[in-house]
Parts: structure tokens; sequence; C-alpha cells
């Protein structure tokens, strides 16, 4: 779970359009545009945010984002409400530049730099001009891939509404045992689509804010405050009421998720990003810091972007059948090294890991990322 929803999609044309985002590449410096495509300079400051165009025409475009500041700063694209995330690159360290592709349909946008990765940022505003901003190579492919992930997904969202009613039937049961058991097993199903289930606005807060992240003045409520309460407080008499709030989001959620338009760009970006929720806060330890549950959110990421990944996996082989190989490989051995650590039908605790371990499974995080850093820009060139 990051600070803040990342998925959404990037062309507002109908009235409630999604998709998935994150960083094209990661690397001390920028890698340009994708092939064919446009390159923006950012220059993100601790207190400035300067973009080199903030008018160009639809198509895929790479922001090339520049962390000028002593801190560490973020760059989101959003709708022209500022509410939804259409693309986003987070995390990106004082002197560093990471890559942010995107596939933009005609329309308007805000932009924002987040110096700290906090508050609304500073925001400026986006005009894409022209038609369509889908690719012209390879059509049929592409959209067989899009079909196919986006099938992937409602089938998530449906298995999320599901585990999640068994949960809070059983909190509201006041059967700690029964929703311990629960949990882990309906938060996969978030895991595996989590670039799209963070994508609504304040959805994403409620329903998975850990309590660090809880905005000043603001209730915590979601998983993280009814897994605290089972594993480290006990329930309390708010419970049943969280419980209830949970499950009509996860009902908002489902029936949001059912509008999803996916853009080929978005499916390879979204791989990636769920490998960066791995290596930010699954391999910390810190997403499932009460229930130490982690490692069946680790998987469950790995699987999404690996679902992401086979989609697309047509196109790039055409295209680049080395780096197919590669992150067959790669993506073969995190599975490998995983299966070392199921326990029944789930996985052991992550605080019965040693630190040996655990940097194994970081070592190989990083050895997929490299590549899988450069799907999108394979696919979409």
């Amino acid at each position: 779970m990051s600070r803040t929803a990342r998925f959404a999609l990037a062309g507002a044309t109908t009235a409630l359009a999604l998709g998935l985002s994150s960083c094209a590449s990661a690397s001390s410096g920028g890698t340009g545009a994708a092939p064919g495509g446009l390159a923006i300079p950012v220059k993100a400051g601790d207190t400035s945010c300067e973009i080199g165009s903030t008018q160009f025409a639809a198509g895929t475009v790479t922001f090339n984002v520049q962390n000028t500041g002593s801190q560490m700063n973020e760059f989101y694209v959003y709708d022209k409400e500022g509410k939804n995330i259409v693309a986003e690159v987070e995390n990106v360290g004082p002197g560093l530049t990471r890559d942010l592709t995107a596939q933009l349909a005609s329309g308007s946008y805000i932009s924002a730099c987040k110096p700290g990765g906090t508050g609304d940022g500073i925001r400026g505003t986006l005009t894409v001009t022209g038609g369509s901003a889908g690719p012209t190579g390879n059509a049929a492919a592409l959209e067989q891939a899009v079909t196919q992930y986006t099938a992937f997904v409602a089938t998530e969202a449906a298995g999320l509404l599901t585990g999640t009613t068994t949960f809070v039937a059983a909190i509201k049961a006041g059967d700690v045992a029964a929703a311990k058991a629960a949990y882990p097993g309906a938060r996969v199903h978030w895991e595996r689509i989590e670039p799209v289930a963070e994508s609504f606005g304040d959805l994403d807060p409620r329903m998975d804010a850990r309590e660090n992240d809880v905005e000043p003045g603001t209730k915590w409520t979601g998983w993280h405050r009814l897994e605290k309460e089972l594993w480290v407080t006990g329930l309390s008499k708010d419970a049943p009421g969280l419980a209830d709030q949970l499950l009509k989001d996860t009902q908002e959620l489902v029936a949001k998720v059912a509008t999803v338009k996916l853009t080929p760009a978005q499916l390879g970006n979204g791989a990636k990003e769920l490998l960066d929720e791995v290596a930010t806060s699954k391999v910390t330890g810190e997403e499932e810091r009460y229930s130490h549950v982690d490692l069946w959110d680790f998987a469950a990421n790995i699987d999404g972007a690996k679902e992401a990944f086979e989609a697309l996996k047509p196109v790039a082989q055409a295209k680049d059948p080395a780096l197919v190989t590669l992150l067959t490989t790669r993506f073969a051995a995190l599975d490998a090294e995983l299966a070392g650590f199921q326990h029944g039908d789930g996985y052991v605790l992550y605080t019965t890991l040693t630190k040996a371990q655990v940097k194994t499974l970081a070592d190989l995080v990083d050895a997929l990322s490299e590549p899988l850093s450069k799907l999108t820009v394979t696919v979409v060139g």
C-alpha cells in the first residue's frame, strides 16, 4: 500500500476512466522518450515543479523526472478534476532521474510534484491535443493483451468482494480466529490488482491506509485498522462499524473496477508498479506490521505483475525476444524462492525469515525490476 492512489486511465474519454501507471524505468539518469514518443523534462524541487512543456499532442509521452531538491519527490498526472491518478512515479531520491511513460488522449490533466510525498503537491495544468493515444502497430495483439488483463482484473475484484464479505462477517460475529484466518486470503485479491484498487480517490486511504499514513484530522479505517485490533489491541466497540464500512467501500470499488478501460502502456507500467510495491513495503515488513502476513501480499503483487507481463508477452516477443527470455527467467527465480516459504494454503510469517533470506528476496526483486522497467517502452514504441 502506498500513501496515494496509483491507478487511473490515461485518457478521460468515458465518465469514469481508469488504468495502470508507474515508472517505465528507474535509473540515475533518464532514458529519454519511448521509441517514437515525446520526452518532456520535469525538474521536481523542494518548492518548485518545472515541466518542459505543458501542451503537447496525444500519444506516447515520457516524463523525465529529475529530483533537483533535497528530499524524496514524486510526480503525478491526474485527470482534469485532479482526483484520479492517470500516471505517477514515486520515491525519486535527491539527484536522481526516473522516467514515466504514458499514453495520453486529448484533454486536460493536472500535474503535481510532491516534495516529501505528502499533501496535494505543487500543481499545474497539462493540455493534450489531437487524436487517439493508442499505438498504431500490433493493434490486434495489443487489444488482446488489454482484453486478457481486464478479465483478470474482473476476476480478482470478484474474489476481493467474496473474501471481504467473509472477513467482515467474522468481525461482526466477534470471531477473532475466523477473521484472522480470512484476512490474508481476502487481501491477496487486492494486492494482485493493487494499482487498480488504489485508483479511486479517497477509497484507497479509507480501505488500506497504514496508521502513519492517515492525514491529520482523518479517522483511521479499513484493513489495517482492523488488522491492528485483531492482532494487537483486541476488537473495539467500533469494529462492527469499521467492518461495515470496509464492505461498503469494497462494493463501491468493485462497481468502479467494472468500468476499467486500459491502454497497453498501462499494463506494463502497472506490472512495474506492483514490483515497486514489493520493494518499498513488502520486503521491509512494514505493510502487515501486526499480522506479519507480508509474504501473502508479496506473492500476490508478483502474481499481478506476471499477469500483465504474460498479456503483453506476444508483442514483446516480436520486438525484443531477449527481454522476454530474461523476464521469464527472473520471474521463475523469484517464484521458486517464494515457494520455499509456502505453508499450507499460504506462507510462513514474515518474522520467521532470516536477514539473509530477506536479502535474497530483495535481490531477486531488484534483478527483475530493471528489465521489467523496459516492458512499456518495448510494447508501445
